[in-house]
């Protein structure tokens, strides 16, 4: 059957056309299938001024933002729009970096940053910048060392130790760095080469009242008027090369760099998305949609939803609060909303039933082919699927109300894990220096009466979750029997005070964390990894494995079954290309949204009652005074921009390219009623969000005045 899938794959990949605004295509192959469909949408380029190896491409603008000991699970994508190293990319990718320089005399968040020179531009330790060197196929090799295993936890030790050995070659004797991915349920592999930068310094953001405008409210909803940008540089050795973070180090020279369009676009016109998109789940069954709509989704919602109502009110109450607890509620308010907008597009476009017929299609299929490799395969994951329903119920609740829940839970977690190794380790005086820095970190945004009263709702809803009692540690049930003793506990706790905390780890000795173990909350934080651990985690990752063989077969029998239909693969955090057009959609009857928002709707929306509507009073005077520059059309300043192009998480703060392969916007986000689309794309509905360039110019040069900036771009009006 594998033979069989990779030559499939290859057929369908090199022979058919592809299909414009659904999909997340492979840079390397366009050439080959993409871009005659490309060039008919209106892109005026050809496959090699997109990716190349011998010359300079636009993929060399391209930047996947990570961190340093995960750089290849980019977080976000940025763009060089400058020969200096400038990188553009969203508000809200470099919000924990806006917030780890704000304090209360310096709230970056609150007033904006802008650094006047080089020397100002500030260092983001952990974050790394990625640019793509080259991509190779190595399906043949990986799928060489696992012939004749049988076994699917061997299998995937062997692809392991396979990927490892073919990514110390790839790069033995450079700086490079490789890494290689699935695509297609594992059908097929390929290594990504990059150059991982580890200095990448702030350079410029918008107050939050720009570049969070509409903040949570806003948040995954059309029409949209948000300045989501912030500006970065990438800082190389002197030989323009990867460095570690140093005063010497000057601003990288990059092999391509965007320009910037401020003529604007049209309804209709040509868009493409050029980043790195996280995950998608285009090919899941039935099973797996209605446990995701009716399980997963819903309750993590209800969780979500507590913890929120408790921070927000935190945050309305206390200045100080806002700044600590800003970028942790929009972290909670991401998913959480994200979520409700999945189980509302999975319903309105019925996608289980969509499903439910291609999987008879599908039996049927196998049965008149006579192809046996197949039979029974959709009653397997029938069957898989109803015995992972409880499993997964109770994950949720473990860590989303449990070890994702209070702060304070996650703190013991990791003191956990620093007492487990203070125990082995000889050099015990460096842990407990490595254990003061990050009780100090901890404590600069945190505030004990927030934590406990999420403490207190999460233990409520965990309780009342009716899940059998079993799924619920006996430590959970006890400390939410009495939440005055839980009060009590809480004030008493060395975990709680960072007074405590400190004096207890300046004297961290085996004793001290026996009895630090026998606190309730950290027997409570010990209950939930029990379970997790023994209970949990084995039967889900045992059911895991079953179904990645099942995932791995359906994928290689749909290409079977369809041989003349188009088969992109999932999103994986690599490097993709889509390509829609600019439009406007009717989210119910009677409605239609245009595709392009403006200034003036900014100042519509302006209550200074309202935080998340409270529009700065310099961008009023621009607006009064008409004080555009040359970034406005038609009397006004564009602000935002929706297009077709298929996008998730990790495109936040990609480039969006006109037909010349000029920067256009800044994507960030989706249009909630088709948030769906990690799982089932429509271009009906499914739009993905921008911010227009000529916005960000606009704040950058009239309302910042940080003119140092635009003289770096090439802009085109």
């Amino acid at each position: 059957m594998r033979k069989i899938a990779i030559c499939l794959l290859a057929f369908v990949l090199l022979t058919l056309p592809s299909v414009a605004d659904e999909g997340m295509w492979i840079p390397m192959l366009l050439k080959k299938y993409n871009i005659e469909d490309m060039q008919k949408a209106g892109f005026k380029l050809t496959a090699e001024d997109i990716y190349s190896i011998n010359q300079a491409s636009l993929k060399d603008a391209v930047v996947g933002l990570g961190y340093e000991d995960r750089p290849f699970s980019h977080f976000c994508t940025g763009e060089i729009v400058s020969d200096q190293g400038l990188v553009i990319t969203n508000h809200h990718c470099s919000y924990g970096m806006i917030q780890a320089h704000s304090t209360l005399e310096h709230n970056y968040l609150r007033d904006g940053f802008w650094a006047s020179s080089l020397k100002e531009e500030l260092i983001n330790p952990g974050i790394t910048a990625s640019i793509l060197v080259r991509m190779e196929d190595v399906t043949e090799r990986i799928m060489k060392a696992v012939e004749g295993v049988a076994d699917e936890a061997s299998r995937a030790e062997k692809i392991k130790e396979e990927c490892e050995r073919i990514e110390a070659a790839a790069v033995e004797g450079t700086n490079l760095k490789a890494n290689i991915k699935p695509y297609f349920n594992g059908n097929q592999y390929f290594m990504c080469v990059f150059k991982v930068f580890r200095d990448v310094r702030l350079v410029g953001a918008p107050n939050s009242a720009i570049g969070k405008f509409g903040g949570d409210t806003d948040n995954w909803v059309w029409p949209r008027h948000t300045g989501d940008f912030s500006v970065l540089r990438i800082y190389a050795g002197k030989d323009n090369e990867p460095a570690e973070v140093s005063e010497h180090n000057v601003p990288y020279k990059p092999a391509k760099s965007f320009k910037i369009s401020a003529r604007g676009m049209n309804e209709g016109d040509f868009t493409m998305v050029f980043g790195y998109p996280g995950t998608t789940k285009e090919y899941l069954t039935s099973y797996a949609i209605d446990q995701i709509a009716q399980v997963e989704n819903p309750n993590k919602v209800k969780i979500r939803t507590a913890k929120l109502n408790v921070i927000n009110e935190a945050m309305a109450s206390d200045e100080l609060l806002r700044i600590k607890y800003s970028a942790k509620a929009a972290s909670v308010a991401n998913a959480w909303k994200k979520w409700q907008g999945e189980i509302k597009g999975l319903e309105r476009f019925r996608t289980a039933d969509g499903k439910r017929r291609m999987e008879q299609e599908f039996d049927n299929w196998v049965r008149t082919s006579g192809n046996s490799e197949y039979a029974g395969l959709t009653a397997r994951y029938k069957k898989l699927y109803e015995a992972r329903r409880g499993y997964v119920l109770a994950l949720a609740y473990a860590s989303e109300a449990g070890l994702g829940g209070a702060e304070i839970i996650g703190l013991l977690s990791l003191f956990d894990k620093f007492f487990k190794v203070y125990e082995e380790t000889e050099d015990k005086e460096a842990l407990k220096v490595g254990l003061l820095e990050r009780t100090k970190a901890f404590y600069k945004d945190y505030d004990v009466v927030t934590d406990l009263r999420i403490l207190k709702e999460m233990l409520r809803l965990y309780n009342s979750s009716g899940m059998e009692e079993h799924w619920i540690p006996e430590e959970v049930r006890a400390l939410a029997g009495d939440m005055s003793d839980l009060d009590k506990w809480f004030k008493k706790s060395i975990f709680t005070d960072q007074a405590r905390l400190e004096a207890f780890v300046g004297d961290l000795t085996s004793k001290s964390i026996a009895k630090a173990r026998k606190e309730p909350l950290y027997r409570m934080m010990q209950g939930i990894q029990t379970l997790v651990k023994e209970q949990i985690s084995p039967r889900l990752n045992e059911i895991q494995r079953e179904l990645s063989m099942l995932d791995r077969a359906w994928i290689a029998g749909l290409m079977e079954m369809r041989p003349d239909k188009v088969f992109y693969p999932d999103a994986n955090s690599t490097l993709r290309v889509a390509y829609g057009k600019i439009a406007g959609y009717a989210p119910r009857d009677g409605v239609y949204y245009l595709p392009y928002t403006t200034l003036s709707g900014i100042i519509e929306k302006d209550n200074p009652d309202i935080y998340d509507y409270n529009v700065p009073e310099r961008l009023k005077e621009l607006y009064r005074t008409k004080d555009f520059g040359p970034y406005a059309q038609d009397g006004d300043v564009p602000v935002c921009f929706i297009a077709t192009n298929h996008t998730t998480g990790g495109n936040s703060g990609s480039p969006v390219l006109d037909g010349e392969g000029n920067l256009v916007g800044i994507n960030f986000d989706r249009a909630w009623e088709g948030v769906m689309s990690d799982m089932q794309y429509s271009s009906e509905i499914c739009r993905n969000i921008a911010v227009d360039i000529r916005y960000v110019l606009f704040i950058i040069d009239k309302y910042a005045g940080a003119r140092r900036l635009i003289d770096e771009m090439d802009i085109v009006f």
